[in-house]
């Protein structure tokens, strides 16, 4: 009788101990989850979601993109055209980060008239623009260090022409593509 009990004895400690093990087990993975979760939304790839129609056409209110932080800093160069999101000098007077479209590059003069946005002097074929716009803007040389960013939805869009230039140390990532809705998924034009 004894060796039964011990046995039983045995066989339920060597349970506890599993099951202690398989909870540990659990543990550590959700933690590990979650530690790569934040490192990879915080220095390569964030889903975010589109609060504002200032990138109208091109972006839809609330769609929702994924921002490549990573690559694009260490790997590549910014280009006229490309889709940014950065946090917006104080000038901006907004603690949200924004979306808009690079402009102009360090040292490029921008200039806007009758309706029609000039680089260097020459007319900038803008496809994406969702109405001509309405104001002018005076020759302005960008700045080292700086860009020069607006909507796609110029005449309503918070950018550059209201708050001046975006200092490049801001810009926290390039839009990758969009994920919703899935019937628009796929890369930013």
């Amino acid at each position: 009788m004894e060796n039964e009990q011990d046995i039983k004895e045995q066989d339920i400690k060597i349970k506890a101990k599993s099951m202690f093990k398989t909870i540990i087990e659990i543990i550590e993975i959700v933690i590990i989850a979650f530690a790569l979760s934040w490192v990879i939304r915080t220095f390569v790839l964030e889903a975010r979601l589109v609060p504002t129609g200032s990138m109208l056409p091109t972006i839809q209110l609330q769609d929702r993109i994924i921002v490549d932080k990573f690559f694009f800093k260490h790997f590549g160069d910014f280009e006229r055209g490309d889709i940014i999101v950065f946090h917006p000098p104080s000038s901006a007077h907004s603690s949200d980060d924004f979306i808009k479209r690079l402009i102009a590059l360090p040292g490029d003069t921008i200039e806007i008239k009758d309706h029609k946005t000039y680089i260097n002097g020459q007319e900038v074929e803008e496809p994406y623009v969702m109405e001509p716009q309405i104001k002018n803007l005076e020759p302005l040389v960008v700045p080292e260090g700086s860009v020069f960013v607006m909507g796609d939805n110029r005449n309503s869009s918070a950018d550059s022409r209201e708050w001046g230039f975006l200092p490049i140390e801001n810009i926290s990532g390039m839009t990758l593509f969009r994920y919703w809705p899935l019937n628009h998924i796929g890369t930013i034009d």
